[in-house]
């Protein structure tokens, strides 16, 4: 059974709290090979502290940090996509190598299509799921996301890494109970 994760928010934290998480995102480390899917996790959580249209996290489990993702507003056409607003997109996300293949890439995965749905309630923008991209040399990435509920839409060929799967999943909207 996969662990439990969460995902803080960094965004909103206080200084000190966002020093300590950047911190714990610049000691992760990539899977051999992998520096070619996904960029440094630092470095990708400061960009998206950076962008009013992305939502940096990082990724615990057990008190501790496993892994690094960003949700982004307004760019699915970068995972191929036929539109930016209809969906989030799912990028820079990455589990430290040491932490693979434990379940936590699809749970966090799943995480990140529930938090999604919360920023659409609360931001407004509109979307009705999840989009990303996985590149078709890293089919243990592929299979954490149909793990997570993520079907495939297509090919995509704008990768810088090579030819792409987009991947979906849409969200699903609790029913009221009572309600005919």
């Amino acid at each position: 059974m996969a662990e439990i994760v969460w995902l803080i928010p960094l965004k909103g934290i206080d200084d000190d709290a966002l020093a300590i998480k950047l911190g714990e995102a610049a000691k992760m480390e990539l899977a051999p090979g992998q520096e070619s899917f996904v960029g440094d996790p630092f470095k990708m959580m400061f960009a998206g502290l950076q962008d009013d249209s992305r939502q940096p996290y990082l990724i615990e489990a057990a008190g501790a940090a496993v892994g690094v993702l960003t949700l982004q507003s307004g760019a699915a056409t970068l995972a191929g996509w036929p539109d930016d607003g209809s969906a989030w997109l799912l990028r820079g996300f990455v589990i430290d190598r040491r932490r693979q293949g434990r379940g936590l890439g699809s749970a966090a995965a799943a995480a990140a299509v529930r938090e999604s749905l919360k920023l659409t309630a609360r931001l407004g923008g509109g979307q009705a799921g999840v989009v990303l991209s996985v590149n078709e040399a890293n089919p243990a990435a592929r299979s954490a996301y149909e793990n997570a509920g993520f079907t495939e839409t297509g090919r995509f060929l704008g990768g810088s890494a090579g030819p792409q799967r987009t991947m979906y999943r849409a969200f699903e909207v609790p029913r009221r109970s009572g309600t005919r």
